[in-house]
């Protein structure tokens, strides 16, 4: 009867969330972070039984942990890509504070593993890095404060946002580990450029990064270790960046072959920090250009996509984490071939450790759920139409 009164009421059909998600999702990142991970399972089988020999274990135990810690970073990836940018604003302020917290007690109960600076939380079957979740953590927050400071009223954001940064650099250097702190100051940088900062502030900030560089020269052994190292005119050939170097040489265009190399044999560190040296020597420049091809594909895509963003939140955001992901790996690889100091960074998706592989699961994810395609007008359109106006 009510219908026949008043009518039927309309219902409102939408999408099942997958179909959603699936439709408005950056496909073209996402394939080329599986194949990086793909890269990394590849060159993990002839860089991990080494060290598998080494420590007595079944010659692909750190393969089958990659595979695990693969698919744990592709879940979180998928999961947190398909929430909506309030709900990770708020997954990120929540996981900001936790992984300050884990920072603060990490002089007290972190360990080094015998490397020089204490940056993990030893959990027995494995291991925790905390700097690795604090960084997707905060460029988000981040993000939220700098986009906050410009509404009418707000608060001053880019004052707490400056504030949280030096407190998680301060962090980041009591460690040791100048590397992370100098990838989150860059990062944040980057936000702080895209929110509009004046260049003369940019460039004091710069100014300040340097003299923090000299300050810890003269005042920090391993930082002054790493720099000497880098600057010295020849590569002592028995160092890690002595066997990187000799075994990118050795792999010329095409590689020595697939289990032909022999720097995973030297290299501690070939499953982690110089993974792409094992790359570059068993497969040759072919799979390093490709590796750069797929990381330069995650960079550009995502900026294009953020560009077109009236969200200034989300474009903020977004920009921070593809930052942070694309200047790690430059590092990782500048690093190899001697264009940087030694800083201790694995590649993004490539290299082995599960802090690693989930973090950046968590981070792809966050900026695959910032580029995905929304019911809005572009920027260039709102901006044509307030020039009409």
């Amino acid at each position: 009867m009510t219908e026949m009164v008043y009518g039927a009421t309309p219902v409102r059909v939408e999408d099942p969330v997958l179909s959603r998600w699936w439709r408005t999702l950056d496909k073209v990142t996402l394939t080329a972070v599986l194949l990086l991970m793909a890269v990394g399972l590849l060159v993990g089988l002839a860089a991990s039984p080494p060290l598998a020999a080494r420590n007595g274990l079944p010659p692909f135990f750190y393969v089958q942990r990659q595979v695990v810690f693969g698919l744990m970073g592709i879940t979180a990836m998928i999961l947190v890509s398909m929430m909506s940018p309030e709900r990770i604003r708020r997954l990120a302020v929540l996981g900001f504070f936790v992984g300050l917290l884990a920072l603060i007690l990490l002089p007290f109960f972190g360990t080094d593993f015998g490397k020089g600076a204490v940056r993990w939380f030893s959990l027995g079957v494995g291991s925790l890095q905390p700097s690795e979740f604090v960084k997707p953590m905060l460029a988000v927050f981040a993000a939220w404060l700098l986009a906050s400071g410009q509404e009418p009223g707000g608060p001053p954001g880019k004052a707490l946002s400056v504030g949280f940064l030096f407190l998680v650099l301060a962090l980041l250097v009591i460690q040791p580990d100048f590397g992370q702190a100098a990838l989150v100051a860059a990062g944040w940088m980057a936000m702080y450029f895209v929110a509009g900062a004046p260049m003369t502030l940019l460039i004091v900030l710069a100014g300040l990064v340097v003299a923090g560089g000299w300050f810890f020269y003269h005042s920090s052994e391993h930082f002054a270790r790493r720099i000497d190292g880098f600057l010295a005119a020849d590569v002592d050939p028995r160092t890690q960046m002595g066997f990187a170097q000799n075994a990118i040489s050795e792999g010329g265009f095409f590689g020595a072959g697939v289990g032909e190399g022999r720097v995973k044999w030297s290299l501690p560190d070939a499953h982690t920090d110089f993974i792409i040296a094992v790359a570059a020597e068993e497969y040759g420049l072919i799979l390093v250009l490709f590796i750069i091809g797929l990381f330069a594909t995650v960079l550009l895509r995502s900026l294009f996509r953020l560009m077109r963003e009236r969200d200034m939140f989300i474009r903020l955001a977004g920009t921070g984490l593809v930052v942070m992901i694309s200047l790690q790996a430059m590092i990782n690889m500048g690093v190899a071939v001697r264009l940087l100091p030694s800083k201790g960074m694995t590649l993004p998706f490539v290299s082995y450790g599960g802090s690693s592989l989930l973090a950046m699961g968590i981070s792809i994810g966050m900026l695959l759920a910032f580029t995905r395609t929304r019911p809005q007008g572009e920027i260039g359109e709102l901006l044509a139409r307030r020039a009409q106006s």
